[in-house]
């Protein structure tokens, strides 16, 4: 699993626009809050602990992604594809789901 801990936040965000996604990668704790991840592919990655606040992940890819513990309020996660990820204890709290 690829690690992205010591990059910064826009070091990964221009990662993620440029590949549209890392899918599997290491992102715990990271903070992407107010982060354009239109339509990106996250499949598999470790959120654990994130910060996803007004995060815009319409259409995202977000199958077998780890969310425990992420922060998700006020994200659009419209049209996301959340096919087994695991949310026990992340925050939705006004997020956009439909």
């Amino acid at each position: 699993m690829a690690r992205y801990e010591e990059y910064t936040r826009d070091e990964v965000l221009e990662i993620i626009v440029r590949a549209r996604g890392l899918r599997g990668a290491n992102l715990r704790r990271l903070d992407l809050s107010g982060a354009d991840l239109r339509k990106a592919n996250l499949i598999g990655a470790d959120l654990r602990w994130a910060n996803l606040r007004d995060a815009d992940l319409r259409e995202a890819d977000l199958s077998a992604v780890d969310l425990r513990y992420a922060d998700l309020s006020k994200a659009n996660i419209r049209r996301a594809r959340l096919f087994r990820a695991d949310l026990r204890e992340c925050n939705l709290s006004g997020a956009n789901l439909l």
